[in-house]
């Protein structure tokens, strides 16, 4: 009966000496009230009754949301949600003391966390105007890594990411930004539309005077073809009709056997072509005769100025 006593003994302390601790924490052994050992993650061993576990400490990332006012300097309320991401710096025995015994409990070390980072937001917009904020989102982040975190790093923490999700301002100050933009952009808005308008007006200016200009300049040249065309139908008619005569001096004929018959044709071209419009000819004999003798007389005045010539 005694052995089987002093084996349920044995069982028991070996039962209370073996200690698992799990992935991602560590823990913190005290003797006597005072600092003993860590235990990390996997199968460990204590001494039963006199090693006991003083705190479980988390080493994975922890996050926090925060919600809290600030006020610029030309006095607007600006309100801030964020959201801030922590984990212990490292699973060196120093810092686990650090966690461990810096602060009573951890409600009051998210309370001196929250505080902290509240109060750096809060010194750095007190600097700044409320028409800067919505701008400053990187530069406030940097700054309240770079000057808090070397506070919590002796504490055995530190700040991985500070994330400001939301800046809000009173309504009165939302409604007025909100009017500046929506002013500004009519400002643009009409700004764009004289620019369209100008160009538009412009282009249609350079096309109106690109095709008088382009309308001119075939006038010019058609009128300067016609010029050429009668000029080069008088250099046909000059050159036939002194073949013609040339001929009729062969043949040994009268000049105004060739006028006669210019008229003649004259007459009927007249007549095939009016197309009812009035022609008014003297067609007596007399008419005709003076019309012959007035042709003779031209044509003996070119006679003469060729001999001249």
């Amino acid at each position: 009966m005694s052995i089987l006593i002093i084996i349920l003994i044995i069982a028991l302390i070996l039962y209370l000496s073996i200690v698992t601790v799990q992935q991602g924490t560590v823990s913190v052994l005290t003797m006597f009230g005072k600092y003993r050992r860590i235990l990390y993650p996997g199968l460990n061993f204590r001494i039963p009754f006199l090693e006991v576990i003083f705190k479980k400490i988390s080493v994975q990332n922890r996050s926090i949301e925060l919600d809290f006012q600030a006020i610029t300097q030309d006095q607007a309320n600006v309100y801030f949600k964020a959201m801030l991401l922590y984990s212990v710096v490292d699973n060196k025995e120093e810092t686990l003391k650090n966690v461990a015994f810096k602060f009573v409990n951890e409600r009051d070390f998210m309370t001196a966390l929250i505080r902290t980072i509240e109060g750096g937001i809060r010194g750095f917009v007190a600097t700044k105007k409320q028409a800067e904020i919505l701008s400053l989102r990187k530069e406030i982040v940097e700054y309240v890594k770079e000057g808090i975190d070397t506070v919590v790093e002796t504490w055995g923490f530190h700040l991985l990411d500070l994330q400001l999700n939301d800046i809000t301002f009173d309504d009165a100050i939302t409604k007025s930004m909100a009017q500046v933009v929506a002013s500004s952009n009519l400002k643009a808005a009409a700004e764009n539309e004289g620019q369209a308008l100008l160009i538009t007006k412009t282009k249609a200016a350079e096309a109106d005077g690109n095709a008088i200009k382009i309308a001119a300049e075939a006038e010019r040249i058609a009128a300067q073809l016609r010029g050429q065309g009668v000029a080069l139908f008088r250099k046909e008619v000059a050159k036939g009709m002194s073949e013609a005569a040339n001929e009729m001096k062969v043949a040994d004929l009268d000049a105004s056997f060739l006028l006669f018959s210019m008229w003649t044709e004259s007459i009927k071209h007249f007549a095939e072509n009016g197309k009812g419009n009035v022609i008014f000819l003297d067609g007596s004999s007399e008419g005709m005769d003076r019309t012959m003798k007035q042709m003779m007389a031209m044509n003996r005045l070119d006679d003469n100025d060729q001999l001249v010539k």
